[in-house]
């Protein structure tokens, strides 16, 4: 019986210090408290913006840094946070059809962090693959990582994705009609 005994606390030691030794921890984003703000640009100076929601968010540590991690947006949670009324409604309802991101076939879309180099202080260069209408292409930012708060400014560029409206890069004559390709992502998330 003293042997037995002497077996299962050998083994209860070894596994507790074998967990000690692997510190990778995943992280679940706070839906809720987290926000993603977007920014597109016309060609001659104007603007909108607006909310995305996400729909699930992880990161991953490897003791306190920064090794990964991964997001779903909810592409029919598109808001638009400058104009009231018919206006908004109607740019809401343009950025979600076709033209734009597509939300009825491609309701979500994803980021996955698949490296990470820790730089000055809490900032980190960030590479993940970004999957927009079911099209997926790498992508880099810096993310600030500081206590339980991450946040990154993320530049798309939207044609790589298909989302060509507006894109001067692709149809002559829009003149002040024509949007920038790219379209700004400010994303802070807690943790």
């Amino acid at each position: 019986m003293k042997i037995k005994n002497l077996k299962i606390a050998i083994i209860a030691i070894l596994a507790v210090s074998l967990m000690s030794f692997t510190a990778v921890k995943e992280k679940m984003v706070n839906v809720n408290e987290s926000t993603i703000t977007w920014i597109g640009k016309k060609v001659t100076g104007g603007q909108h913006q607006g909310t995305i929601a996400l729909k699930s968010g992880m990161l991953k540590f490897d003791d306190n840094t920064l090794t990964g991690g991964a997001f779903v947006m909810d592409m029919a949670s598109i808001n638009n946070t400058d104009l009231q009324g018919g206006g908004k409604s109607k740019l809401e309802g343009h950025l979600k059809s076709e033209d734009f991101f597509g939300v009825e076939k491609h309701p979500t879309a994803t980021l996955n962090i698949t490296k990470t180099e820790k730089q000055d202080g809490n900032m980190y260069a960030v590479t993940g693959n970004l999957s927009i209408k079911g099209i997926t292409n790498p992508i880099t930012f810096n993310m600030n990582v500081e206590e339980h708060t991450a946040s990154a400014s993320v530049k798309v560029d939207r044609t790589k994705y298909d989302i060509k409206y507006g894109s001067s890069s692709f149809f002559d004559g829009l003149k002040n009609k024509a949007i920038n390709d790219d379209f700004d992502l400010n994303v802070t998330l807690k943790f």
